[in-house]
């Protein structure tokens, strides 16, 4: 006969738990910069030091709401659907202890951060122009930094800009302006505009030539379409 003692489910209590935490990179191109918005640090012993805007999942707390709030208190940021990008779990990540952070992702338009740019606490940090901040911030954050910069180039890989970063009509100019800021290189134009005309829809109307000729504006295909 077994022993009932032995023979148990262990509990939940039995194994170690890790802290959980969000961290969300929100991105958006500014000065022809892929940028992210980092906040300064108000508490634990990374006080005063830039990083994502993190926090830690509350109790009966799902990740999407731990995520909003971390943004519209920390950031100043609300009316936003960022996306889940990875979970980073490597053990010595964060020197505070075991944590899991659950890394999302926002791709925002500049003109939409700049209520929050306003606070001394909140700046925009370039990824190619200032690598030794990016490298050096806390928490394992530089990680997911250059995850989210990844998943970025690969979504303007395929589309045109996907991220909505351009406000209003564009030509292709802009948009290839945009996309090279985001691969961080230049894009031959004939390829560039033969790959990504034919997702775009023309509006029937031109630029006002201010920054060179007249040439059509374009959408993109789905609001078009909409």
């Amino acid at each position: 006969m077994k022993d009932s003692k032995n023979s148990a489910a262990p509990s939940l209590l039995d194994y170690p738990r890790p802290s959980v935490a969000v961290d969300t990179a929100v991105l958006t191109v500014a000065e022809g910069s892929v940028c992210v918005l980092l906040v300064r640090r108000a508490e634990d012993h990374q006080h005063g030091k830039w990083a994502l805007p993190g926090t830690f999942l509350r109790e009966r707390e799902t990740l999407a709401d731990a995520v909003l709030r971390c943004l519209r208190e920390k950031a100043g940021i609300s009316g936003r659907v960022p996306r889940q990008l990875q979970v980073f779990d490597e053990p010595g990540r964060d020197d505070r202890g075991w944590v899991l952070s659950v890394a999302h992702v926002d791709v925002v338009p500049l003109g939409a951060l700049r209520e929050a740019l306003e606070s001394d606490g909140v700046r925009l940090a370039s990824v190619i122009g200032e690598p030794e901040l990016i490298a050096g911030l806390p928490y394992g954050h530089a990680d997911i930094v250059a995850k989210a910069v990844e998943w970025l180039q690969a979504a303007y890989a395929e589309e045109p800009d996907p991220g909505a970063l351009l406000d209003g009509p564009f030509t292709l100019k802009d948009l290839r302006e945009l996309h090279e800021a985001v691969a961080g290189a230049p894009l031959m134009r004939d390829t560039f505009r033969r790959f990504m005309e034919p997702k775009l829809a023309g509006t029937g109307q031109m630029s006002d030539g201010t920054r060179g000729r007249p040439s059509r504006l374009w959408v993109r295909g789905e609001l078009a379409a909409g």
